[in-house]
């Protein structure tokens, strides 16, 4: 995303991917918001993105001995944005990359071991390659970004557990899911299913509270599925199956939901985006949307100034500051609403969406576009600056 921006406004760009080519890993679903999905509509690739829609229409919460509940999309997603899709997260990376690849110089197979602002410029060293210079450098590496940790040191200092972890994986797709997601809610912890229209497979996904962080490295993938079994050892449905096949897959994620909160993403020439500086937390926080966001205002900040570090991130901070914290908010909120506390919460959850769910369509419409008529949708906050017009006067 930022690549393709920069290049359009003119910029030589090289990005350094650590995996030795565009990576296909099987991830996860992921949404797009209004504004993600605006900037999406600019770049000219709008189709492309509608066109690899995950295609869920339904979101089933089974209870046990009952019929599931049936929550259409539409009306889940209606109180946080008027516009929104959801997509594998493979599928956005190949569009994107598809999108900027002509513009940008892409550098596989490598990573960046040191980083040295002498004021004028960045000398960067690499894994594998000759040192190489650059005017600015952006750190675009998610959660545990290792250009944070070159710059500003070590994540402890800027991470705040939310007390949740996140685990994802790809299963043979043994229900026939095609447009409809399964949850199976507990107190502390969720399980579930889900496919998509280009899928053969189904995605297992988790989402679970623990009293204190879990010891393990966020490569050890072995430690985190054994973690995740102990976890779901006594719960029922559809787990003995889900966990038996995800002891033999190879495409598994499991991370903390964990907020990072920095006074500043910048230092001299330096600067980060997305997740890398300011993670609101994964699967609640629109994180997806808000790197999309940041790293339109970061390439457009840039191109406004002139390439002017000093003028643009500063501006780009306080174009984006408030955007972030009404992220991290709603995955606050979020994070106590999908993983109920206690039987209570369990309970109200189930009931909620046992009422939403037996709305007849025509009122399930007509309460989604008021929804959209009033105007609270959480995501919709945020306002997009025209920087080509900015640059062009």
């Amino acid at each position: 995303m930022l690549a393709f921006w920069l290049a359009h406004y003119g910029f030589e760009v090289t990005v350094i991917e650590r995996s030795p080519a565009p990576r296909k890993s099987g991830g996860h679903a992921v949404d797009l918001f209004k504004p993600a999905m605006d900037i999406i509509e600019m770049m000219g690739i709008l189709d492309h993105v509608e066109a690899q829609s995950a295609g869920t229409e339904v979101l089933s919460i089974h209870r046990e001995g009952k019929r599931l509940i049936d929550l259409p999309e539409v009306l889940v997603f209606s109180a946080v944005s008027e516009r929104h899709v959801e997509i594998m997260r493979d599928d956005l990376s190949e569009i994107l990359y598809g999108a900027s690849a002509p513009g940008a110089e892409y550098i596989f197979g490598d990573s960046i071991t040191d980083l040295a602002d002498d004021g004028a410029g960045v000398r960067v060293a690499f894994d594998r390659a000759s040192d190489r210079r650059f005017d600015l450098v952006v750190g675009a590496d998610g959660l545990h970004s290792h250009v944070r940790g070159l710059v500003f040191g070590p994540e402890s200092g800027y991470s705040h557990w939310l007390g949740q972890y996140l685990a994802v994986a790809s299963i043979p797709n043994y229900l026939d899911l095609s447009d409809r997601a399964l949850m199976y809610p507990q107190v502390d912890k969720i399980a579930g299913m889900y496919s998509a229209a280009q899928l053969s497979d189904a995605r297992a996904f988790f989402l679970f509270r623990t009293p204190e962080p879990l010891d393990y490295h966020h490569r050890d993938v072995g430690r985190q599925k054994a973690l995740l079994g102990e976890v779901y050892a006594d719960v029922g449905w559809e787990l003995p199956r889900m966990l038996a096949e995800i002891d033999a897959t190879d495409t598994f994620y499991m991370d903390s939901i964990t907020q990072l909160r920095m006074d500043t993403w910048s230092k001299g020439r330096i600067t980060l985006v997305g997740d890398a500086g300011c993670c609101p937390g994964p699967a609640v926080g629109g994180s997806t949307s808000l790197a999309v966001v940041g790293a339109y205002v970061l390439a457009g900040e840039i191109a406004a100034a002139a390439g002017d570090h000093a003028r643009a991130y500063p501006a780009y901070e306080a174009a984006l500051r408030e955007y972030v914290e009404v992220s991290r908010k709603l995955a606050l909120t979020a994070s106590g609403t999908l993983v109920p506390k206690s039987r209570l919460g369990l309970c109200t959850l189930v009931h909620g969406a046992r009422i939403l769910g037996h709305l007849p369509s025509s009122l399930t419409r007509s309460l989604s576009r008021l929804v959209a008529a009033r105007r609270i949708n959480i995501h919709d906050t945020f306002a997009l600056r025209d920087y080509q017009g900015l640059i062009s006067r």
